[in-house]
């Protein structure tokens, strides 16, 4: 990453600003676009030597994923929080379920990315923030939409199952921004790929058209 000039603050610490984030091989420009998509905005797909996809078929996405962990290691999926996390007491339950694959949430919550049943598992925000992925596997919740006649991002708080994240939230544009932030962090852990399922068939369409 650049830094830009630093700046002494106080008597020991010296203060830097970021100017550019080079962790993603998509660059600026995939930043910039997922910025833009998660905004509801207009965005042109500019950015080069990137693996990314859409896709309609969940089924597909976790058998590439697995594919590119054989190739590259360190592939995961992970989600943003719609389903309950049924398979903390029982083991046997399976969390997220769509068109009949059958996943759980990850079983532990330190260092997940690199416990040993991480790729059979999905993560979540919690356990995937401030670590990096060579692919990350995308699924975007139901609580998650896209309203075609408004062309715009809507929330759908009763799919939200992660009580603790937005506790105290009641204006829902702070929950939409907050929700939406989830996913750019999500969007941007892959450093050479990401692959996106929406469960919103809308959302979906919206993603590939963009």
């Amino acid at each position: 990453s650049d830094l830009a000039p630093g700046r002494v603050v106080g008597k020991a610490t010296k203060q830097f600003t970021l100017k550019q984030q080079v962790r993603v091989k998509g660059g600026e420009q995939y930043l910039t676009f997922i910025d833009a998509v998660l905004e509801g905005k207009s965005a042109e797909p500019n950015f080069k030597d990137y693996d990314f996809k859409i896709y309609d078929d969940i089924s597909q996405m976790v058998s590439d994923i697995k594919t590119q962990d054989k190739a590259h290691s360190l592939a995961r999926l992970v989600a943003g929080y719609a389903w309950k996390w049924e398979s903390r007491n029982d083991p046997t339950k399976h969390d997220i379920e769509i068109d009949g694959e059958r996943l759980r949430w990850n079983s532990q919550l330190s260092d997940w990315v690199n416990s040993p049943n991480a790729l059979n598992e999905v993560g979540c925000i919690h356990t995937i923030q401030g670590y990096d992925l060579n692919y990350a596997g995308v699924i975007i919740g139901p609580e998650l939409k896209y309203d075609p006649v408004t062309k715009e991002l809507v929330v759908d708080r009763s799919k939200y199952k992660d009580n603790n994240g937005h506790r105290g939230v009641h204006d829902p544009v702070e929950l939409k921004r907050y929700i939406v932030n989830i996913y750019k962090t999500l969007m941007t852990r892959g450093i050479i790929g990401t692959y996106v399922y929406a469960v919103d068939h809308n959302l979906r369409a919206y993603l590939k058209e963009c």
